[in-house]
């Protein structure tokens, strides 16, 4: 059906008047009821985050989002938008989107005065609906709310005429949602202009007796810390958001791995990049390790970008390798996760004692992460006939532009391969596969102290061999 184009043809089609938040509850309610997915690129906020979200949403009320960095508070504002109707009506040519029954704006109200059901309409979609703003110091009311436009009174206008104002973001988005990122950031003074926006739903512009009567959901973001450091939210302000939602990060090491791999972007090149689970898993308990350690600032916390950071460099170290000795799939090793530590250097705040040992606390974090996998992945697997070589005098060597075919050629035939592979999750054999699966068990048995590792070689190649007798645990041997 054809959309209505006047203001008479709309009234004719039945068109409900409703306010933003109306339409965002009837929406939400309507979703809740057919079971429909709401946040569907959201994991591990089932539970959490959402249904406190969809209170807010529901009570009609701004929300704010407290959480620290990385927490994807600005995804959920941006799903929100996905709540509004595919389009909605507005008086043509509006700078303020001003609803056809109810006009707000001088202009409008002298155009339905003149035209009457004549008065032209345009639909507007969801995304001309949404206007997001990150808070900075520089920003200004002008920014925000409006001022005058010099240009329109040099055009002749009065001073006192309404149509000399210049509207800024907010009243811009009139009908639709505003979203403030960091909003301890913003000035006090600013924060002071979004008094009467948050509850009278009006704005004030130098001075002007006008009322605009703004129809908006007005979301913001803001780390719990920024209260008292960088800056922080005046109270009235925070009064006047009526629901406060805490985010958090991921709980587990799966929740962890899924964001990851929805997340990270595949490096670029003709040589497919194919990361095993248990390489992932290492790379989501390093960031879960450095989230519980006592040497990191946990008030900054540790970031999901971090962990998607390094699932993107482990892939690109195994693309370069491949590039370099011409194997057709490219699978990261452990040989690759030195890469991780090397650029994440900057990117984990340490508590103030612990400057200077970036590199140690990473890399320590690191071997508990392999160590942890190894044990829950390769618990009880028996690696009897894999050590006794070593104990015969076998070495095998590593390093991250060793191809897996010259590395697997060292072992030669390997006993319970297929049983190893099966218990790491690799489903699909291939030499590339195999030499991550060698390689990380390998480590594993370093780590439990039942092989010796001697970095140093040639290209930053590392030997592993049987421990010196002085070396080597306790007898029973144990991988858990």
């Amino acid at each position: 059906m054809a959309r209505p184009s006047t203001l008479g043809d709309l009234r004719a089609s039945g068109h409900a008047d409703r306010s933003v938040k109306e339409e965002l509850r009837e929406n939400l309610l309507s979703r809740l009821r057919a079971g429909q997915a709401l946040f569907p690129s959201i994991i591990g906020f089932d539970d959490s985050v959402l249904p406190a979200l969809e209170r807010g949403i529901l009570a009609g009320h701004d929300p704010i989002l407290l959480g620290e960095r990385g927490q994807a508070k600005t995804r959920l504002i941006r799903h929100l938008v996905d709540l509004l109707d595919e389009e909605a009506p507005a008086v043509e040519g509006c700078e303020v989107n001003d609803h056809p029954f109810r006009p707000i704006c001088a202009r409008c109200r002298a155009l339905v005065a003149e035209r009457g059901e004549d008065t032209p309409v345009a639909w507007i979609g969801r995304d001309q609906r949404y206007a997001e703003k990150l808070a900075t110091p520089d920003i200004s009311v002008a920014d925000l709310i409006g001022d005058v436009d010099p240009i329109r009174v040099a055009e002749g206008r009065y001073l006192a005429d309404e149509l000399t104002i210049h509207y800024g973001l907010v009243p811009r988005t009139n009908r639709g949602i505003v979203a403030i990122n960091e909003l301890p950031d913003l000035p006090e003074r600013i924060q002071v202009a979004l008094f009467n926006i948050l509850e009278e739903r009006d704005v004030q512009i130098r001075g002007y007796r006008i009322r605009l009567p703004l129809d908006l959901l007005l979301v913001a973001t803001a780390n719990p810390e920024d209260y008292t450091h960088r800056g922080r939210i005046v109270s009235p302000l925070k009064d006047r958001f009526g629901t406060q939602v805490r985010t958090h990060y991921p709980e587990t090491v799966e929740e962890e791995v899924r964001i990851m791999v929805q997340e990270a972007r595949p490096p670029a090149g003709d040589v497919p990049a194919r990361v095993p689970a248990f390489m992932k898993e290492v790379l989501a308990e390093l960031t879960h390790e450095l989230r519980r350690s006592p040497h990191v600032n946990q008030r900054s916390g540790v970031s999901v970008r971090f962990s998607i950071g390094n699932l993107e460099a482990v892939a690109a170290a195994a693309v370069r390798r491949a590039a370099t000795t011409g194997e057709a799939e490219a699978v990261p090793r452990p040989c690759d996760l030195p890469s991780v530590l090397a650029g994440s250097m900057g990117r984990v705040e340490l508590e103030t004692v612990e400057e200077g040992r970036e590199e140690e606390i990473l890399a320590r974090a690191l071997a508990g992460s392999v160590l942890r996998v190894f044990r829950r992945r390769l618990s009880g697997f028996d690696f009897a006939p894999f050590v006794s070589r070593f104990d015969e005098g076998f070495t095998a060597t590593t390093s991250d532009l060793t191809g897996a075919g010259e590395f697997l050629d060292q072992f030669g035939e390997l006993p319970g391969l297929a049983r190893l592979l099966g218990r790491l999750g690799i489903e699909e054999e291939s030499p590339g596969a195999a030499a991550s699966a060698v390689e990380f068990a390998l480590e594993g048995l370093h780590l439990s102290r039942r092989l010796n590792k001697e970095a140093g070689g040639p290209l930053g190649a590392v030997t592993y061999a049987s421990p010196k007798p002085e070396d080597r645990p306790e007898p029973p041997f144990r991988t858990a």
